[in-house]
């Protein structure tokens, strides 16, 4: 099994020089929202509550721990990019359940272009070797890999997020922006529609198939 330790304190970290990925203006971003529900959101919203169960939440924890997520200044927004940048996060936001559910909570999927650069860590290579973890960060252990997020998010101060190899979708570039990513944001989407539209149910049913998901 990959080595997959707790962090080392982040000075140790701040003297390893930051591998990263610069995201250009103009970069397409995609990820799903949910817009009803008991926690509705928007398309450009950061969660400022946390942590919660996801991978990178770089939140503090509260007085009784991880469990004890809360309102706070860091915020966290998971997208993807590139060429399957929608069936990733098909695979990512539905994986729980494994059942991607066109209507509860009013799922959205939004495009988007940023108006600034992105400086992102690269955990796709040998980076993630390089500071002590290994490639099992991106699909070991969750409380541990947000540990490792708050370490790598108070240790390189510059950087405006993660980027992740999607662990449910063949390794897809996927993305964990922190709040400093907010103004690389636009202020209107390329495009919005709702998860339950017929033009996106041939995407829909194809993903779902090809990652053993069901559909409805």
């Amino acid at each position: 099994m990959a080595k997959f330790p707790d962090p080392p304190d982040v000075n140790v970290l701040r003297d390893i020089a930051p591998v990263t990925v610069r995201l250009p203006t103009g970069t397409t971003l995609t990820r799903i929202y949910f817009s009803a529900g008991a926690y509705p959101t928007e398309w450009n919203a950061f969660r400022h509550f946390g942590p919660t169960a996801s991978r990178f939440d770089h939140h503090l924890p509260g007085p009784q721990g991880e469990a004890d997520g809360r309102v706070q200044s860091r915020g966290v927004l998971y997208a993807a990019t590139g060429e399957h940048a929608f069936p990733t996060c098909l695979a990512e936001v539905f994986q729980t359940g494994r059942t991607i559910d066109r209507a509860a909570r009013g799922p959205v999927l939004v495009y988007f272009r940023t108006t600034g650069p992105l400086e992102l860590l690269d955990l796709t290579g040998t980076f993630a070797t390089r500071i002590g973890a290994s490639m099992a960060i991106n699909s070991g252990p969750r409380p541990r890999a947000r540990r490792w997020a708050r370490a790598l998010y108070e240790a390189y101060p510059s950087v405006h997020g993660i980027r992740y190899p999607s662990s449910m979708h063949g390794n897809a570039p996927a993305l964990a922006l922190f709040e400093r990513a907010a103004s690389a944001l636009p202020d209107d989407p390329s495009l919005l529609r709702a998860l339950g539209d017929a033009r996106l149910v041939r995407v829909v049913r194809a993903t779902a198939a090809s990652i053993g998901y069901r559909w409805r």
